[in-house]
């Protein structure tokens, strides 16, 4: 390329593009039956795996409740704060072979996460046990 100027703006662009597409840093989580967010999850790397991390519930009344139904360390503890979603490893276009906590029932669920192809800002996080899941959106929080 002869122009270096276009070279740095092409080379920015692709930086920054590559960033928007990245499962990493906050969502929102929706309820399903009200269509309103309810936390604020943050996915971050540790070494090669992703784990997620509750870093703000949005109801300012349920930010001091802990976990009565979790079972072992997190048994009574802060759900804000509470990291709820571990071991995910890149599979292709998706994270998955970890687990997610749900606090409110204390169930720990096998779990994937992949970029919705339509809509970067969606992220779709999916639970399992055994054959049956389910697929949550969370969209990208600013």
């Amino acid at each position: 390329m002869k122009n270096p100027t276009l070279l740095c703006l092409l080379l920015f662009y692709m930086g920054f593009n590559s960033q928007a597409q990245s499962v990493l840093g906050k969502w929102k989580t929706v309820n399903e039956e009200t269509g309103l967010s309810t936390s604020i999850i943050e996915i971050y790397k540790v070494g090669d795996e992703l784990n997620g991390k509750v870093v703000r519930i949005l109801k300012e009344e349920d930010r001091d409740r802990v976990c009565t139904k979790c079972e072992g360390e997190l048994k009574n503890m802060p759900i804000e704060g509470m990291v709820v979603m571990t071991g995910l490893e890149r599979s292709g276009d998706e994270y998955a072979g970890g687990v997610v906590t749900d606090p409110k029932s204390g169930k720990i669920y096998r779990c994937k996460i992949w970029l919705d192809e339509d809509n970067p800002e969606k992220l779709k996080v999916r639970g399992y046990i055994s054959f049956f899941y389910r697929t949550q959106t969370w969209l990208r929080a600013n």
